[in-house]
């Protein structure tokens, strides 16, 4: 059973994500929180996202911005840097709430926080923020999305840079969580993540045929909602579990 969740939940998700790029990292974080613990959770999030961001950015490569790419690395690696120095888990409860409290970024009125990833200064604090998100709370996307919100470019140059930068981000988190998550040993088998991995293609493939057919308005609108109701969902998990003594 678990095995199967694992599966849906992978198509499912970065279909979602082929379309928005983003919100299916969200849905996944929180299926895989609900059945793994949390270090392996990140491990498989990671893995997962990775294939599916880094196929999507294959798939727009004609549309990616290199130059906003290069400089998130180093903001990527600057975070990196300051991580390696610590260590740090969230239990499940905690985890659950900042999933859901991380989308309500995208609310923050624009004359409060102008943020826009083609300058650089604010793309190095955009890979510093969001790959440090990534490596607390398992995903970013909702921050990311804030720095790319007021950026002048089409949508797919948005989804496909943003796709980029993600996979520099998972790429720390599983060298962050790898040792704590093999030490559980709790992670599903190399034949699950085998098979995954294909189904994450599969989903952000047709998620991108999806993404054609939007508007950039409409691309925007829904990117919000959506991201925003699975965040209040988070939310009241988060608080269930505390009720309940924690990390269940």
């Amino acid at each position: 059973m678990t095995a199967a969740i694992l599966l849906l939940a992978t198509f499912v998700t970065a279909f979602i994500s082929g379309v928005f790029g983003m919100a299916g990292g969200l849905v996944l974080m929180g299926v895989l929180a609900l059945i793994l613990p949390v270090s392996s959770a990140m491990v498989v999030h990671g893995l997962i996202q990775s294939v599916s961001n880094g196929w999507r950015a294959v798939l727009l490569v004609r549309w990616l911005d290199w130059r906003i790419l290069g400089v998130y690395a180093l903001g990527s690696a600057l975070a990196a840097g300051v991580l390696v120095w610590s260590t740090f888990e969230l239990d499940k409860a905690w985890l659950f709430i900042l999933l859901g409290l991380v989308p309500g970024v995208i609310w923050v009125p624009k004359r409060w926080l102008h943020l826009d990833a083609a300058r650089p200064l604010h793309a190095i604090a955009c890979g510093v923020t969001v790959t440090g998100l990534n490596v607390i709370a398992g995903v970013s996307g909702p921050l990311l999305d804030v720095f790319f919100a007021d950026t002048e470019a089409d949508r797919r140059t948005i989804v496909a840079t943003k796709a980029a930068t993600q996979v520099l981000s998972h790429g720390v988190k599983i060298a962050y969580y790898i040792l704590p998550a093999l030490s559980a040993a709790a992670l599903p088998g190399v034949q699950w993540l085998v098979l995954a991995l294909p189904l994450s293609i599969l989903g952000t493939t047709l998620g991108a045929r999806c993404l054609e057919r939007m508007s950039d308005l409409q691309f925007r609108q829904w990117t919000k909602y959506i991201v925003s109701a699975i965040g209040c969902i988070y939310v009241v998990r988060g608080l269930a579990l505390l009720t309940q003594g924690g990390s269940a």
